[in-house]
């Protein structure tokens, strides 16, 4: 090897890791955005290893439209969904018929599926919000934990969020890896399917026990807290949008999306596509997929609404969508400055010599992001963008599977500095530190690492 490959892939090694270290830095330690951050970390990277000033600059911003051109509208469409389901009542129709469906003693179960339901493609945030009153009303009706209700809501929310797209998280982490976004949404809720029956019987167990704690270390009913607290009772059924409608925004685009994977699947090489396999493939194109999710809740949830307000309510969802846009923009940016300036290939080249799967590298990734800066969003933008091009010179990597690792990885230990520990702790009326952490922190690290057993024994299997 000559002197001056030597230097040079050592430029671009110190290059990697300075931009790295740095990004970790602005955002752990500074008032710099994530989105500056990627930015400034995709700049150092290039500048250090060696890359033209013209060069570096036509990176970032072609990595930037090129992952916004792939899922940037099907985000927007997303978001005006979620709203849209928020404001017509499909949420709580679902939530009902959950509860309906499996009966006495098995709320928590009802809570944990409408949440993992409800949370794709409306912010867990917000659905938290909008189903807490049905927690506590199912509390006090039941004689159940609010904890142990609130907790599997949580945590079916939690789940979905992180690993289902069109949840804008997860749509950027396969935009950047540039997998199938059917393939990703088939594998995220096989993957975390598993997490689910685990946080369920958490719930359960301990939902009970901590408001015990509570109750033993405050001198506080929770019980008498949350009936405080009902300040909005059920809506009567008649205003509630039905159960089939509720769900055909959600359904639609979903079964669209897995219709085209499948299709794709069993098309002959070389064979020109008939004219329903291109039909299939327009109407299973994830942007006309989600846009059609879109139209049956304009026309179909807030038909009766009148249009100025069903604009301001849709406008609303995307205004909430913005910074995830420019965010999972500048993780592609960071991306494509990795891939051309080689320090992608070259680490891919010694990853693949390391005894341990290469997998595991956007997990790790992912992970140790979250525990810094909170957002799970940021936390699996930052792992894809980071690790995709280092995986794409790994030879046999599934990248199905890799991009599921960064969002499996960004659930990791929810804490203090998470907007969802907190949303998720005062709404349930937890207050003390050591109680919010047996609440959220420790289910979230419980689906994080149930959720990792799931991925490695896929990608030992199949991967």
């Amino acid at each position: 090897m000559s002197e001056s490959i030597v230097v040079a892939g050592s430029q671009l090694m110190v290059g990697l890791v300075l931009a790295i270290l740095i990004l970790v830095v602005l955002v752990l330690k500074t008032r710099v955005h994530a989105l500056l951050a990627l930015v400034i970390a995709a700049s150092i990277a290039g500048l250090v290893g060696g890359m033209a000033p013209d060069q570096l600059v036509k990176s970032i911003t072609s990595g930037f439209g090129n992952t916004l051109s792939t899922i940037g509208l099907v985000i927007g469409f997303g978001v005006m969904m979620g709203r849209l389901l928020e404001v017509s009542g499909a949420a709580e129709r679902m939530a009902y018929s959950f509860i309906a469906w499996l009966g006495n003693q098995r709320e928590e179960w009802a809570m944990a599926f409408t949440g993992y339901i409800v949370s794709i493609p409306i912010f867990c945030d917000s659905a938290f919000v909008i189903l807490t009153p049905l927690v506590r009303a199912l509390a006090r009706n039941t004689g159940k934990a609010s904890l142990a209700l609130g907790i599997a809501l949580a945590g079916g929310l939690m789940l979905s969020h992180h690993s289902i797209p069109p949840t804008p998280g997860p749509l950027g982490v396969a935009g950047i890896f540039g997998v199938d976004i059917g393939l990703m949404i088939f594998w995220g809720m096989l993957l975390t399917l598993p997490s689910l029956v685990a946080l369920v019987v958490y719930a359960r167990l301990m939902g009970p026990r901590i408001e015990e704690m509570i109750q033993q270390d405050t001198r506080e009913d929770l019980r008498e807290v949350h009936t405080r607290l009902l300040d909005r009772a059920r809506r009567p059924d008649a205003e509630l949008p039905p159960l089939w409608l509720s769900m055909l925004p959600i359904l639609l685009p979903i079964l669209l999306i897995f219709a085209n994977t499948l299709g794709g699947a069993f098309a002959v090489p070389g064979e020109a596509p008939g004219l329903a396999r291109q039909v299939l493939a327009f109407l299973g194109n994830p942007v006309i997929a989600v846009g059609l999710g879109v139209l049956v809740a304009i026309y179909g949830l807030v038909a009766r609404m009148p249009r100025d307000q069903v604009i301001d309510e849709m406008e609303k969802g995307v205004e909430s969508a913005g910074i995830i846009l420019l965010v999972t923009g500048a993780g592609g940016a960071l991306g494509a400055v990795l891939r051309d300036s080689g320090a992608g290939r070259m680490m891919g080249e010694w990853v693949a010599s390391l005894p341990l799967p290469a997998v595991l590298i956007p997990f790790v990734v992912a992970s140790l992001v979250r525990l810094i800066q909170g957002s799970g969003t940021v936390a699996m933008i930052t792992a894809a963008s980071i690790s995709a091009p280092i995986l794409a010179a790994v030879p046999e990597v599934n990248l199905v599977f890799a991009a599921q690792a960064a969002a499996i990885g960004s659930m990791v230990f929810s804490h203090f500095n998470d907007s969802f520990f907190w949303v998720v702790n005062r709404l349930l009326g937890v207050r003390q530190a050591k109680h919010q952490l047996l609440t959220w922190s420790v289910p979230t690290s419980l689906g994080w690492s149930s959720a990792l057993v799931t991925l490695l024994l896929a990608d030992a299997l199949l991967g």
